[in-house]
């Protein structure tokens, strides 16, 4: 289906009952609108004790994400909604309308411990509905108000229309945001992330970010092995002269039902590499598809895993991005007085 990533609604693992459409009823079946819902989440800010995290803590205005990107290992997470991580994730959008006022309200308590947030961990932050509800923009207002540091992470040249915030937000060495990218061709992009930026467009972003005082990095994220790892060198490089400042990769990781998602992509759009590709998956997650252990499941084990480290390393130093990570302050953090968080129409501190 021209502009979705998945071409079905595989079944919900928690379901019991399937429907099996038929042949006939798929090719009839037209391409699906996004529809998007209201999520009635009374809190925000979410931990996590990871070891192979970047962050503590994140926030996530949205549940799926229209980008449609065929490999991300988010899409189980709309299983608990009662959902399929194939179309639904992608068309069925959850926004947290209170977004804004919730972080306002635990930013506020006298319980929160200044510190870097994550926007996001899970579903991009800057999807095309944020255009319209601008839920991202709300939360990073509430941010500039306490002065509390963020890092951005997303695939979307939107990012740059919210310099105002982010450059404010620097000035107090409290904002970084990374681009992900995937692959320099354009073509490929387009099937593995169909909604997303371009490679182009995320490369200007970058320059747009630098050029504003805005610390920017790249994540050459997911690494696929067999099919983009060869780019590393030309992304880096791009990201580089675009002037990145750090850079960072994972491996593609296939939890739940993306491995079948992405099996079925490979058949359909590189039928001749798919086994190849698959197997080079293996060779790095020990005989699977997907090692969930924590130390692994972000850059994989063996030789041709090791290879992959080194051949970042060596990349990242030739074209002179020295940091792996950037170093944000919270000591600007501070809590508006209650007159003033009412003016904002907000909530008292505690």
């Amino acid at each position: 289906m021209q502009g979705r990533g998945a071409t079905d609604n595989p079944s919900n693992r928690f379901d019991r009952l399937v429907y099996e459409p038929n042949a006939e009823s798929l090719e009839e079946r037209s391409l699906p609108d996004t529809q998007v819902f209201r999520d009635p989440s009374r809190s925000l800010i979410t931990h996590n004790d990871s070891p192979d995290v970047g962050f503590d803590s994140s926030i996530n205005p949205y549940r799926g994400c229209e980008h449609g990107c065929i490999y991300c290992y988010a899409r189980p997470t709309h299983e608990y909604l009662g959902l399929s991580a194939g179309l639904d994730f992608e068309t069925r959008i959850f926004a947290k309308m209170e977004a804004p006022n919730l972080l306002r309200q635990e930013l506020a308590s006298s319980r929160w411990n200044p510190q870097p947030l994550a926007i996001s961990g899970v579903t991009d932050p800057y999807q095309p509905v944020e255009r319209r509800l601008l839920l991202t923009r709300g939360c990073l207002e509430v941010l500039v108000d306490f002065r509390n540091p963020v890092v951005v992470i997303t695939k979307n040249h939107l990012v740059t229309r919210d310099v105002d915030l982010l450059a404010t937000l620097a000035r107090y060495s409290a904002a970084a945001v990374f681009l992900s990218i995937t692959t320099l061709d354009g073509n490929l992009a387009g099937k593995l992330e169909p909604r997303a930026s371009r490679p182009e467009r995320r490369l200007a972003a970058i320059e747009t970010l630098t050029r504003s005082g805005i610390p920017a990095g790249v994540m050459v994220v997911p690494l696929i092995p067999g099919l983009t790892d060869h780019e590393m060198p030309a992304i880096l490089k791009a990201a580089s002269q675009a002037g990145a400042r750090s850079a960072g990769y994972t491996l593609l990781r296939l939890p739940h039902g993306v491995a079948d998602l992405f099996e079925d992509w490979l058949a359909r759009y590189f039928p001749d590499r798919k086994e190849r590709v698959l197997n080079r998956i293996r060779e790095t997650r020990g005989g699977k598809l997907y090692d969930p252990r924590f130390g692994s499941r972000m850059r994989g084990e063996g030789e041709y895993a090791e290879h992959l480290s080194q051949l970042f390393a060596i990349a990242r130093r030739k074209v002179g991005i020295e940091q792996r990570s950037f170093s944000l302050a919270a000591s600007a953090f501070h809590r508006p007085r209650p007159g003033q968080m009412e003016l904002f129409g907000g909530v008292k501190a505690n």
